[in-house]
């Protein structure tokens, strides 16, 4: 594991050890989900259809088959009741992770900066006119 320089590393984009790719931690999306889950956990059927599914994915998970694992995530997900894996990001944070990211992809695209480099864009007219 690499060491996450972020000012708030459970929200945070950073180098992998190689600097060939970067990694995304997102700590409210796996509290969110928990949280979800034992939510529809207090209710003993449910409970019972969490655990049936949750069953099947850790069989599952000894001998994956081809898209298999994906179907039986989704029906934990299903009978937990559980949203999509979002989280909201407001403006200061936006920013934080924008220049975490910048840096990411300028250490990531150092062999290829070409692919790096922001054009500059300028609005159009119509563009203008519509705001």
């Amino acid at each position: 594991m690499t060491e996450n320089p972020s000012s708030e590393p459970q929200l945070s984009i950073r180098l992998d050890a190689g600097w060939f790719a970067g990694i995304l931690r997102a700590d409210q999306i796996r509290r969110n989900t928990l949280m979800s889950l034992v939510a529809t956990w207090g209710d003993p059927d449910a409970r019972d259809d969490i655990l049936a599914q949750l069953d099947a994915l850790a069989e599952a998970v000894q001998s994956p088959r081809e898209g298999e694992l994906d179907a039986l995530v989704e029906a934990v997900e299903g009978a937990a009741g559980m949203d999509d894996a979002e989280a909201t990001l407001f403006l200061a944070q936006l920013l934080r992770l924008r220049a975490e990211l910048d840096d990411v992809i300028a250490k990531v695209g150092r062999f290829n900066p070409a692919a790096v480099a922001r054009p500059i864009v300028l609005p159009r007219q119509q563009d203008r006119r519509a705001s």
